[in-house]
């Protein structure tokens, strides 16, 4: 077997509304853990853990949303795993062109790796089983070929696309593609199903760097162009690369499966052959709220409920409490989801209808449309507490050995309270220690730091007063994170 190096690609750019309010614009579903400690995105780094094959896996590229940078990096911290590089998006362009970025990185210098191409934001129960499978994959991808990878179908579903099967492989667990079929009506999914030569497409993919650059460039010319000239202008900062705003922004939005693997399974004179792998290894998407139900742990009755939560004659539900107790009585086939700042109830069977209700909080500028009441930053994360006419109430956790800007603001004060570790402090030319329980005055107009010196979290209340309370009235000085120009702490 050739010993060509596996280069894991993570595709970490989708917002998940389908899943609002748990994941919204700012911090979408791959970056919440839907299933035990691990995020979505943690889970798809780890799933390769389970490895068995010669060849051998290199730390993955992701491919993300330049606002989502540092928490994609701390979580790569918090599971102890290295990514090769975090490519940086200014602006969501769908599967096509963040691929085309990706391999372009992969490829420098003179390897050809195979690419392992997965989206951060689905669950594979079986991750041995996936593993299993890449082996075959690498081999198919190794002669060239491009691996695309079915999902046996658990029932008619017109969510997903799916993958007619062409004539099998001699001798192999697969099958050549024969075309890509569109999200069908229930009546013809159900005829997909029982045909038995029907996949679901899980957007998961194997080739080669060079094989994919080929392959864009012909049926894609336009995304190729612009993201190699993205590439080519791009600039490293560490494990982040930013690629260049405009060159990038000029590329045309589109789907691996519509620029290039469509065209390709139809192409007599295709530069590669297109084939699938079957597997059944507990996949979901995680498309939807009844989605995620099906792949959880249910009781006896059909519930799945996590967090502070009663049930009493429920069935078929999902309920779900990220704080205050939820408690429900003689209710069947409901979604229920509690967060600090949000109750959504809705029919187990109009749960994918939530992108309504976000249009309509889009619409009427309400900010639990995309922002939580818990916001992540670089240097940890605060949560609103209360806010009110002249006062902002703010929960404040800082990692160990991280800090704030040092900034100030024109029209309001600030009053700090050490609940837990201990705060180094900057105001105006002190600088001084605060331990538990003590607290200091940050007056208008004055210079001002936090950070934590010490090896466990950093927390502290702080009450804000003053004429305007709002995040962009920020002005900074010297920031770790390079956010001089950014309006956000």
């Amino acid at each position: 077997m050739s010993m060509d190096l596996i280069q894991p690609v993570i595709l970490s750019g989708g917002s998940g509304t389908r899943l609002w309010p748990m994941s919204r614009e700012q911090y979408p579903k791959q970056l919440l853990p839907l299933f035990g400690s691990d995020t979505l995105l943690q889970a798809t780094v780890l799933r390769m853990d389970a490895w068995r094959g010669e060849q051998p896996v290199a730390p993955p590229i992701v491919v993300g949303n330049e606002e989502y940078r540092f928490i994609t990096a701390e979580q790569f911290r918090q599971i102890g795993r290295p990514a090769r590089a975090l490519i940086l998006e200014p602006a969501g362009r769908n599967t096509a062109p963040a691929l085309s970025l990706a391999a372009q990185l992969a490829g420098e210098g003179d390897v050809d790796p195979i690419l392992l191409v997965m989206p951060a934001d689905q669950v594979m129960r079986d991750p041995e089983g996936f593993c299993r499978a890449v082996e075959l994959g690498a081999e198919l991808a190794a002669d060239g070929a491009v691996v695309t990878f079915g999902i046996t179908p658990e029932r008619a579903e017109t969510g997903y696309g799916y993958l007619h099967l062409g004539e099998p492989l001699p001798d192999r667990a697969a099958w050549h593609l024969d075309k890509f079929v569109e999200k069908p009506d229930l009546e013809t999914a159900r005829s997909y199903v029982d045909d038995g030569n029907y996949l679901w497409n899980g957007g998961i993919f194997m080739l080669r760097a060079s094989v994919w650059l080929a392959a864009v460039a012909r049926y894609a010319p336009a995304i190729a162009a612009s993201c190699e000239a993205a590439y080519r202008a791009g600039t490293a900062e560490g494990q982040f690369f930013h690629v260049d705003r405009a060159a990038f922004l000029a590329s045309p939005g589109d789907s691996i499966d519509y620029a290039v693997m469509e065209q390709l399974s139809a192409d007599p004179a295709a530069p590669a052959p297109a084939v699938v792998v079957p597997i059944d290894v507990g996949w979901s998407d995680v498309g939807a709220w009844d989605a995620l139900w099906r792949v959880a742990d249910q009781d006896a009755a059909g519930n799945s409920a996590s967090g502070d939560t009663v049930l009493e004659d429920v069935g078929n539900s999902l309920v779900i409490s990220q704080g205050r107790l939820v408690a429900c009585i003689g209710i069947r086939d409901l979604v229920v989801v509690e967060t600090p700042d949000v109750v959504f109830v809705a029919a187990m069977d109009r749960a994918k209808d939530v992108r309504e209700i976000v249009a309509r909080l889009k619409a009427a500028k309400r900010c639990e449309a995309a922002s939580h009441r818990k916001k992540h930053r670089p240097w940890g994360y605060f949560d609103s507490i209360d806010c009110g006419d002249r006062f902002h109430v703010k929960r404040i956790v800082v990692n160990p050995k991280a800090a704030l800007s040092l900034q100030m603001h024109h029209h309001r004060a600030e009053h700090w309270v050490v609940v837990r570790g201990t705060a180094r402090v900057t105001r105006g030319d002190d600088s001084f220690l605060l331990g538990e329980n003590e607290s200091t005055f940050i007056p208008l107009g004055v210079r001002h730091r936090l950070e934590n010196p010490g090896k466990l979290p950093l927390e502290i209340i702080e009450v804000q007063s003053g004429a305007y309370l709002g995040e962009d009235d920020i002005v900074r000085f010297i920031d770790t994170y390079g956010r001089i120009e950014e309006s956000l702490a």
